[in-house]
């Protein structure tokens, strides 16, 4: 007979092995897609709550019929102590001209910022899109808050710290309700990317941005209610 330790042994090098698959890539796409579905749904929710502010919702009503494409951050984090930092996650929808939207497209918003600042602030943002320039720009990584990306930005916001009055023309229109103080002067540059491994596990294979976004190879029914809150 073995002794009672090596028994104990066995069992768990049993449980081990058991438990292994689920460290496995599958489960992590797995789990991916299940985070993507869940940011789907934010989305969903930032669109409402900022179509639901009086203050937002004309100028919302008013551009989205002629957008060209949204980027929807349900969480835009900003913080720092003399040196800052700004991150979220957000998808990129894009309309064609029959006012169709497409599928999906998973991005990552970051920035480094330089100067005297402090305080947290968390933003759902929706930046509304106006023209094929502010797309390209977004798509080619051009877009550059507070710098010359050859885009002009206007920006509504409730407790946001950018004007709070829209310019007429502009490229790309941002709308935002914010939690938190975050004061200072600053240099910003803010990365737009897209998530590769996101889109490639929601979607299956390996689809490139223009895929998704322009020729619009893959199917989303997943994201149907977000498309049509968008085209309300």
């Amino acid at each position: 007979m073995r002794p009672l330790s090596a028994v104990l042994q066995t069992v768990a090098l049993i449980v081990a092995l058991l438990a292994a698959p689920l460290d496995t890539p599958l489960a992590h796409a797995q789990q991916v897609v299940t985070d993507q579905t869940r940011m789907i749904g934010r989305a969903e929710a930032t669109v409402e709550r900022l179509r639901r502010d009086p203050n937002m919702e004309p100028h919302i009503a008013r551009l989205l019929p002629g957008a060209r494409a949204v980027l929807i951050v349900p969480d835009l984090v900003k913080g720092g102590f003399f040196l800052g930092a700004e991150y979220g996650t957000g998808i990129l929808l894009t309309r064609d001209r029959d006012g169709q939207w497409s599928g999906p497209a998973f991005y990552s918003v970051a920035s480094g910022s330089v100067g005297l600042q402090i305080g947290v602030q968390d933003a759902e943002t929706m930046f509304v899109i106006m023209t094929d320039g502010g797309l390209r720009a977004i798509m080619d990584n051009r877009f550059k808050a507070g710098a010359d990306a050859g885009v002009a930005l206007a920006h509504l916001g409730a407790g946001a710290e950018a004007a709070t009055t829209l310019n007429v023309g502009a490229d790309i229109y941002a709308f935002s309700k914010a939690v938190g103080a975050y004061g200072g002067a600053t240099l910003e540059g803010s990365g737009i990317l897209p998530r590769h491994s996101w889109n490639a596990a929601y979607y299956g294979g390996n689809p490139s941005p223009e895929d998704i976004l322009i020729a619009r190879r893959l199917d989303a029914p997943q994201s149907n209610r977000l498309r049509d809150l968008l085209a309300r």
